[in-house]
Formats: C-alpha cells, sequence, structure tokens
C-alpha cells in the first residue's frame, strides 16, 4: 500500500495528537492506557525540543500517522523513544523513514551509537530494529536493548551493529 507521507520535526500544535497517537499504540501492545505512566506525552515540548532532544512526526493528509523521539544522552549517543505508527498505516514504511530522519539528524550532531529498548515479547518491533541494523546489547527483566553504531564522518567502518557475542543477550528466539 502507498502511503503520501512527510516527517518533520514536532511543533507544539501537534502536541494533543502525538500524545493520543503514542497511548494508542502503548494500549494495543499492553491491553489499557494509563497516561500517568508517561508523564512525557504530558508536555512533549518541554520534554524534547526544549531539553535539546529531537521528537519527530510523520504526517499524512489525516493528520499525525507517526511519532519518534531522539534523547541525546551524551555526545556521541542517543536513544530512540517513541516510536509509535498509526494501525492503519504500518508496513507503509513510516517507521523506516522517522528511523532515517533521526539517524541523520543524529550523525549530523555527532552521534556515533543510536540506542533502543523494545518488550522482546514485541516481536515485530524487534524485528524491525533487527532488520534496520541493531543488535541487542543488554537485556533487563523488562526490555531488550538494542544499538546500532553509525558511521562518524570520515570514517570507513560501514553503519550497523558491531556486536560481541560475550556481551549480547541471547533473544528467545536465537536460544539454543
Amino acid at each position: 500500500m502507498d502511503l503520501d507521507f512527510q516527517v518533520r520535526e514536532f511543533r507544539e500544535s501537534d502536541e494533543a495528537a502525538a500524545r493520543e497517537l503514542v497511548l494508542e499504540g502503548l494500549g494495543e501492545r499492553f491491553g489499557f492506557i494509563d497516561a500517568t505512566l508517561n508523564p512525557d506525552l504530558h508536555t512533549i515540548a518541554a520534554h524534547y525540543p526544549h531539553q535539546g532532544h529531537l521528537f519527530l512526526v510523520a504526517e499524512s493528509g489525516a493528520g499525525l500517522i507517526g511519532t519518534t523521539g531522539l534523547v541525546f544522552e551524551a555526545s556521541d549517543r542517543a536513544r530512540l523513544v517513541r516510536v509509535s505508527v498509526d494501525r492503519s498505516a504500518r508496513r507503509c514504511g513510516v517507521a523506516r523513514a522517522l528511523l532515517a530522519r533521526a539517524t541523520e539528524r543524529a550523525s549530523v550532531r555527532g552521534v556515533l551509537e543510536l540506542r533502543v529498548a523494545t518488550q522482546p515479547e514485541w516481536e515485530d518491533a524487534v524485528a524491525f530494529y533487527r532488520a534496520e541494523g541493531f543488535g541487542p546489547y543488554d537485556r533487563d527483566p523488562v526490555d531488550v536493548h538494542l544499538r546500532r553504531f553509525l558511521t562518524a564522518p570520515g570514517s570507513v567502518r560501514p553503519p550497523g551493529p558491531r556486536t560481541d557475542r560475550s556481551v549480547d543477550p541471547i533473544l528467545p528466539e536465537e536460544a539454543p
């Protein structure tokens, strides 16, 4: 299915629609929505752009169809957060376009390592990140943590996962 959309930076006028989109996605995943567990969504502008982070949206003629945040954790490391795509726009390249724009913006700021965390039971999300070059590097009781190394300007190392199996956790589908 072809979908006409654009990826752009978040505007304060996107606040309600972006919050609703992310919460709906969380509701699909968890079976309920508890907005109190997500205080950053009450004031996206204050939590992301006003603190030097990035928040992107994907917009079609019907309105917002995707979001992602990029939190700059260190001068060379950033974390993807709030990656969400409206159910009607899934499998149309929206998440890939959001990731591409976030990666481009991270690279411009000198980020060499892009991280993301997701629940291992969310197999479609894990598969998406793995297909986009992310590899696991840690796991906690809730999430699997994945990362992708970006090419530094002037570097010859290609982008993609750099994994050391001695520190990579085994995901359920990789278990012997």
